[in-house]
C-alpha cells in the first residue's frame, strides 16, 4: 500500500472509530490529510469503495490484535493489549452499532470467527471459570455485547477495564452461589 493511500485509510479509520459513518466526509477527510478531493477519488472512486478498503484494513488489524489476544497469559497482558488497540475496539464498536449495514455484520461475523476462540482461554482465567467452557463462552458474548455498549475513548482505560473484568468475576461468583 503506499503512503498516501495509507494515510487516507489512517485517518478513515480513526474518523469512523469516533463518529462511526457520518464521520465519513471526503472534505472532512481531505482536510484531515491535507490532499484535495481529487486525490480522494482518484484512489478510491468514491465513498463506498473506501468504506470496503477500510474494512479490509480493520480486519488485517483485527486478525492481529486476535493472534496478540490468544498469547495473553492474564488480565494485566489483555488490559495491555486492549489499550494498545483502542482505535481498533473504537472502531469495532461503530461496526456493532451501525450492524443493521449488511457490510458491517459481514465483517463482524467473519472476525467473529476468529477472535472468539482465540480469546476464550485468558477469558476463562480472568473471570474464574476454567472448569465450565459452555458458561464461559455464554458470559464472554453478553459481556462483549455489553463492553462494546460501555466503552468510549473516554472510558478505554486501565481503571475501567480493571473494574469491569471484577464486576463480571463478581457476577460470575453470584451465579455459582445461587446454585448451591
Amino acid at each position: 500500500m503506499r503512503a498516501v493511500e495509507k494515510n487516507w485509510l489512517e485517518t478513515g479509520y480513526r474518523c469512523f472509530a469516533k463518529e462511526g459513518p457520518n464521520g465519513l466526509k471526503v472534505e472532512r477527510l481531505s482536510r484531515a490529510v491535507g490532499k484535495n478531493k481529487s486525490s480522494f477519488y482518484h484512489l478510491f472512486a468514491d465513498l463506498e469503495v473506501f468504506m470496503e478498503r477500510l474494512l479490509e484494513f480493520h480486519l488485517g488489524r483485527a486478525k492481529t490484535i486476535s493472534k496478540k489476544e490468544s498469547e495473553a497469559r492474564n488480565e494485566n497482558e489483555l488490559i495491555a493489549i486492549l489499550l494498545e488497540h483502542k482505535t481498533d475496539l473504537l472502531f469495532h464498536r461503530q461496526l456493532r452499532i451501525h450492524r443493521d449495514n449488511l457490510s458491517f455484520k459481514k465483517y463482524l461475523d467473519h472476525i467473529g470467527q476468529f477472535s472468539v476462540q482465540g480469546l476464550l482461554p485468558v477469558w476463562k482465567n480472568i473471570i474464574s471459570l476454567t472448569e465450565n467452557g459452555y458458561l464461559a463462552q455464554m458470559v464472554f458474548h453478553l459481556s462483549l455485547e455489553n463492553f462494546y455498549l460501555q466503552i468510549t475513548d473516554e472510558t478505554l482505560n486501565e481503571p475501567w477495564l480493571k473494574s469491569y473484568f471484577a464486576n463480571i468475576r463478581q457476577m460470575v461468583l453470584l451465579l455459582r452461589q445461587s446454585k448451591h
